[in-house]
């Protein structure tokens, strides 16, 4: 077991292995300073909370406190690695400024409450709205950060409690393109692929997926994979020089915005090559002939121009994935948070089904999330989703939800589609939603063009509830602040990216009165009192085991089917994939290896959408389409972004996370060593584009949009030309700055009100910019990311 700082070597030691064997076991552990492992009074069962790769750890517990983590040598996930966020994160619990009493809002100020107070404040104005106008005045946003049990929870409870449509997850800022381009291509979400294919694959594809920094793990994967004999090619497309990209074989720097064309041509080399696997094509799929047709339009000349790149490039990047014998391919927000999302993610799938690399060891795609839980959210129904993959437009799928909960089938909205976050915002701006519930998430940060936002949080119209572990940027907007228990101070379950169930085990109390999100939820349904068809209190349930118990059932017979998992199994075995039944007791490792999936007309998530517009295929149109379920190639022509760069804002501006950070820093910016290691927001520029603007290393630099600017210190680096980036990590809670004033720091000052037409996901990456020198070199703007030199990898 190594004591592993984790910030000068952010992936470890490489322990290399070859293709087919099993990947190494490496233990990683942290301990608080003056914490020996003989000081540890007991080790509790959880995993990573502070990315979406699922690492299965061990909380030390040390004087009532969390005092430290090590990494589980028998996890399927991590083998025992743990990464930089990992191995100090937990260091936010111990954070001073935690709540521990709820707030109410007296004479506009935040005043200290009882949970008494506190909650009857919510519930009669609940009831207020209620009476007044409806379900529909009411509203709850929440995280991609709690437990399956509290999603299942708050899903019952807005769904099959209030009957209001009004419920969505953060998940929407990050993987909602993920969920939706996996119903696309094959009628329900669900991760067709495996961590565990890394180990088999000859070329690993990755599409807008900096894993280095947002899985650092998963990374040392492919990593130790590389240092070993017979070693992947990488195929990797960022606009940025990142480590993938300097680890890569071929890395394609497309211009933001284009990456549907990119897609489209890729595919047109593919079929014109005849790298097509026709026979399973023709048992397997429907489609075929429209997607190329559409595809025949993209030869590399044509493509190169949209995306700024060389028509060899294309051509070889083709052979790369055309050519490969087990080929993997992973998608992230690179393509989920960029112009037409959804349709460009679906050509990946696409590119996998033409491949016929579905189903066996090294071949797959992993439409990857951005956090922990964010699977849950989608599973459970927390979300724009109905609760198991159900489908809201097939009647027999929402009867039988209501028939779960023991609550009457029209109780559960299902009049038309689910209201994304997007849409709930309109709805509050406008004031036809009145109250706001929002757990676990920062929304005055993490959502685009923040002017607006902070507006309508302020809105003296709107009634607002924040439930979060810390006074965040968003609960000084709140009427209401819940103090609410973090992980390692609660008990439930977390699925990660490729459908991986870990437990996690309370480990201590949580502090002062902070309570957890899923007690939080249940007493307000008590204080409520919802009631099922037979009179009896709804939800049924009362805490974690028994929530678990409830979403078993009703997730059973669907695509995610935990009916085979239980607490005492997960307690002996480190992560078990879902569907995990009585017919398959050790979990699933990939979806579809017999050729059949969850497509069929009864059975799948969803009836699909038009790929460009949006607009929803009628149940008729589908089952005439897919009669047999097979899984869908649909294809999408190339239209150019909305905004682009001009006379004035000559820039493409795009924002994204980086390794030491997650989300609004939370967490992450109140772990000492975590934040000495990038302090302040940054802005990387192309070497061309610094000389032309005067800019050095170090320099303070302005970069704007039309919504507003942001000051930065700046990074020269590999970026291609005519494309700057932030991280979108930075706020005020940590600064001198006013509450709820126009800022200055925070990406997302910049960024504009615009969506996928697909999966409703805010774009964060295609803003026009501006940039200018405000002054000189001043102290280094965040500590560089190691980069992967030649003997890392080779």
């Amino acid at each position: 077991m190594a004591q592993r700082d984790g910030i000068t070597e952010p992936w470890g030691t490489r322990t290399p292995y070859g293709p087919g064997d099993p990947w190494p076991v490496r233990v990683d552990s942290r301990l608080a300073e003056g914490v020996r492992p003989e000081d540890v009074d007991r080790w509790v069962r959880s995993a990573a909370v502070l990315h979406s790769n699922g690492d299965g750890l061990d909380i030390a517990v040390a004087g009532g406190r969390i005092a430290g983590v090590r990494g589980r040598a028998d996890d399927r996930v991590n083998r025992g690695r743990l990464d930089p966020k990992d191995l100090f994160g937990w260091q936010a619990n111990n954070a001073p400024d935690r709540l521990t009493t709820p707030l109410v809002r007296k004479h506009g100020e935040l005043t200290e409450a009882s949970w008494d107070e506190a909650l009857d404040l919510i519930v009669r104005r609940s009831r207020e709205l209620l009476d007044e106008q409806g379900p529909g005045a009411l509203g709850f946003y929440t995280s991609g950060q709690l437990f399956a049990e509290e999603y299942y929870t708050l899903a019952a409870i807005a769904r099959g409690g209030l009957g209001t449509n009004h419920l969505d997850g953060n998940t929407r800022l990050c993987t909602a393109t993920a969920a939706a381009a996996l119903k696309e291509s094959f009628g329900c979400d669900g991760q067709p692929a495996s961590y565990a294919d890394v180990d088999h694959a000859d070329v690993i594809a990755l599409f807008g997926h900096n894993v280095a920094e947002t899985q650092a793990v998963l990374w040392s994967r492919m990593l130790d994979r590389l240092a070993g004999p017979n070693p992947p090619a990488l195929l990797c497309v960022d606009p940025r020089d990142t480590p993938v990209a300097r680890a890569a074989t071929l890395h394609l720097a497309p211009l933001p915005g284009t990456n549907l064309a990119l897609m489209n041509g890729l595919l047109h080399e593919v079929v014109e090559h005849g790298w097509v696997d026709r026979e399973y094509v023709e048992r397997c799929t429907v489609g075929y002939d429209d997607l190329i047709a559409t595809v025949a339009d993209y030869p590399p000349e044509r493509v190169a121009e949209i995306c700024g790149l060389e028509a060899r490039e294309i051509r070889e990047a083709a052979r790369l994935v055309g050519t490969a014998s087990r080929l993997l391919c992973t998608v992230l927000q690179g393509f989920y948070q960029s112009h037409q999302a959804s349709a460009a993610a679906v050509q990946v799938n696409n590119l996998v089904l033409l491949r016929g690399m579905l189903g066996k060891p090294g071949a797959g795609v992993l439409q990857m999330n951005g956090q922990p839980t964010a699977e849950n959210t989608r599973e459970c129904g927390a979300d724009g989703d109905l609760t198991g993959f159900r489908n809201w437009a097939n009647d027999s799928h929402v009867e039988e939800l209501a028939s779960l909960w023991n609550v009457d089938a029209g109780k559960i909205p299902h009049y038309g589609p689910p209201t994304h976050l997007m849409q709930m915002l309109r709805y509050a701006e406008t004031g036809t939603l009145r109250f706001l519930w929002v757990s676990a998430t920062n929304p005055a940060v993490s959502l685009p063009e923040l002017t607006r936002v902070r507006s309508i949080l302020d809105s003296p119209r709107l009634f607002l509830v924040v439930q979060d572990a810390f006074r965040t940027e968003t609960a000084e907007f709140a009427d209401v602040v819940l103090p609410a228990a973090l992980w390692g101070e609660k008990t439930g379950t977390f699925t990660n990216a490729d459908r991986t169930v870990h437990l996690s085990d309370k480990a201590v109390d949580p502090p002062g009165q902070a309570r957890s999100d899923l007690d939080i939820f249940l007493d307000y349904a008590r204080r409520m009192d919802f009631r099922g068809r037979d009179g009896e209190p709804f939800p049924q349930w009362h805490d974690a085991e028994t929530a678990f118990d409830a979403w078993k059932r009703a997730s059973s017979g669907r695509p995610c089917d935990y009916s085979g998992l239980s607490y005492a199994k997960l307690r002996e075995v480190s992560g078990i994939q879902w569907p995990c039944t009585s017919d398959r007791p050790d979990g699933t490792e990939r979806l579809y290896a017999d050729g059949k999936f969850f497509a069929r007309p009864d059975y799948c998530e969803s009836y699909g959408r038009d790929l460009v517009t949006g607009a929803p295929m009628e149940p008729t149109e589908y089952r005439a389409m897919n009669p047999e379920g097979k899984a869908m190639l649909k294809g999408a022509g190339y239209v150019p972004p909305h905004e682009t760069p001009d006379e004035d804002h000559p820039f493409f501006l795009i924002n994204g996370r980086t390794i030491h950070h997650f989300h609004t820093r939370t967490k992450t910016g109140r772990a000492p060593e975590l934040r000495s290691a990038a302090p302040e927001v940054w802005l990387e520029v192309s070497e061309r584009d610094a000389a032309a603007a005067g800019l050095a290393e170090g320099d303070l630099a302005e970069v704007s949009t039309p919504r507003g600017s942001v000051r930065a210190r700046v990074r020269i680096g590999g970026i291609r030309d005519g494309v700057l980036f932030l991280p979108f990590h930075y706020g005020y809670w940590d600064v001198d700055h006013p509450a709820g004033k126009d800022g200055d720091r925070a990406a997302n000052e910049l960024t504009f009100t615009d969506w996928d037409p697909v999966s409703k996901q805010p774009l964060f990456k295609t803003a026009a910019a501006a940039l200018r020198r405000i002054g000189p070199v001043g102290s280094p703007a965040a500590e560089r990311v190691p980069a992967v030199v030649e003997e890392d990898v080779r």
